[in-house]
């Protein structure tokens, strides 16, 4: 796989690979209480102030549930064949539940599907982005409670019933890793739960129960009828080791492992944790005296989950550095260091493991390579991968359109995925770069900007700009990559 690394390749994609962009309900779309909607764990979150930059909300955001036509357009210019969002739960389910339809929500989905269809544009849809509804935290205690399981699954059903007719492309939820570590053990996310001794693992398992649910249910339900696909997107960024030392290596392969295996090895392996995670949490459990920290995902349970996805959607963006170092032999969640969680939205999983990269196009290659041979060669779809900008919002507007430093990046980035299509095989079958446009990123508030149409959130129309970025992202997909 060292060929080519640091040399440009010249070629085309698969005719039939899919150009997208990606966003997100709650980070784009701002209507946060308009028509019926109901409260989100980020709207109560935001609104609380104290917990993003500058106290920023999505409360409008892009405004996006008022400018479908604009964003559409955007697309359309891009001539992206597909849009990758997600569904804000509690605009359609104000409560959580199928009790109660917001059926000006339906309304507002099923012309966004329509319309990006009329325009030849495919839609990706996720129906879990980190917005869970307000009243189901509250009732159940969220992704804690194992009944969230099934209330998930009436949710992806009632969403495949109302819009799988059009919908071929299925997610069931983005980055569990986030919502789990960041929102439970961390702290740094809604529900803003700060216990990295149970928590954490509670609810990667009850979201993983979600999410095979949701699966089994399309294909058991759906799939007849409706020909589509569902999956899960998992998020990971490449860890590099810092020296050819093999305890180096093997760290780096560690952290693989514990971050993108906990969900991928049981989906896509055998229906269960990893090894190394298995090991690592029943030793730190059995040296304090206490139970097992790691739920045991019983044989149902493993046959229910082993499988369940049509392809592996896959974000990445950046790569870290790693090192072994003696303690801990391998990671517990319950063992970072204040100064590790503080370092990175991203913390190391190895101690020693604090350098941060950036624009590191070799390793989307490396990770590509890497998922092909851990999870049985699946086909690959990039859900997300981009550039943000920092402080960006402080730039003349000049600098912001012209932003050489995103098409580097952009360019750089898909042309490492071309070269594993050619040279290594890889069987990936699209990309969606984040994002479509600037947008509210979460803790970051405005002050992050990952967007290749420039939102002026000054302007109450939220004034929509292409920037540079787009007109080359445009030139890409129409030559189908870097023909000679």
């Amino acid at each position: 796989m060292a060929e080519g690394r640091d040399e440009f390749f010249n070629g085309s994609f698969p005719d039939d690979f899919m150009w997208g962009t990606s966003t997100s309900a709650y980070q784009t779309e701002g209507g946060w209480d308009a028509d019926g909607k109901g409260p989100s764990i980020w709207d109560r979150f935001t609104q609380a102030g104290g917990n993003t930059h500058m106290n920023q909300t999505g409360d409008i955001a892009c405004d996006s549930y008022h400018k479908t036509d604009e964003d559409i357009k955007l697309l359309k210019n891009l001539g992206v064949g597909y849009y990758r969002f997600s569904i804000s739960w509690s605009r359609v389910l104000p409560k959580g539940t199928t009790d109660e339809v917001n059926h000006a929500g339906v309304k507002y989905y099923n012309d966004l599907i329509n319309s990006l269809l009329q325009d030849g544009i495919t839609p990706m849809v996720a129906l879990y982005h980190f917005d869970l509804p307000q009243a189901l935290q509250d009732e159940y205690n969220g992704w804690l409670n194992p009944k969230m399981a099934d209330v998930f699954n009436d949710y992806a059903k009632f969403c495949y019933e109302t819009f799988g007719d059009r919908v071929k492309w299925w997610i069931t939820i983005n980055e569990p890793w986030e919502s789990a570590l960041l929102g439970h053990g961390f702290g740094l996310t809604p529900p803003g739960k700060k216990d990295l001794r149970s928590s954490v693992y509670r609810v990667a398992y009850v979201m993983l129960l979600a999410h095979a649910k949701a699966w089994h249910t399309y294909d058991q339900v759906f799939r007849a009828s409706q020909q589509g696909k569902v999956s899960i997107i998992l998020n990971v960024q490449w860890g590099e080791p810092k020296s050819d030392a093999q305890a180096d290596k093997d760290a780096a392969d560690r952290s693989l492992e514990w971050w993108l295996g906990w969900f991928a090895h049981p989906i896509f392996v055998n229906g269960d944790w990893p090894d190394i995670m298995k090991k690592t949490v029943k030793e730190k459990s059995d040296a304090k005296g206490i139970p097992n920290r790691l739920p045991e995902l019983t044989d149902p349970e493993k046959q229910l989950i082993k499988g369940t996805a049509d392809f592996f959607a896959l974000n990445m963006y950046s790569a870290f550095l790693i090192e072994h170092q003696a303690f801990p032999s391998g990671v517990d969640w319950n063992y970072m260091t204040d100064q590790e969680m503080k370092t990175s939205p991203h913390p190391s999983w190895q101690r020693g493991a604090t350098v941060w990269l950036f624009n590191t196009p070799w390793a989307l290659r490396k990770l590509l390579n890497w998922v092909k041979e851990h999870y049985n060669d699946p086909e690959i779809i990039i859900t997300e991968n981009g550039f943000a900008i920092d402080g960006e919002n402080e730039l003349t507007v000049e600098e912001a359109l012209n932003d050489e430093k995103r098409v580097n990046y952009l360019t750089s980035h898909v042309n490492e995925a071309l070269k594993a299509i050619h040279l290594d095989a890889v069987r990936l079958k699209g990309y969606f770069y984040w994002s479509l446009l600037d947008n509210f990123e979460w803790m970051d508030g405005y002050r992050v900007r990952f967007g290749i149409h420039r939102v002026d959130f000054n302007d109450p129309n939220r004034t929509r700009t292409p920037k540079k970025s787009a007109e080359v992202y445009k030139e890409i997909i129409r030559n189908n990559g870097f023909p000679r």
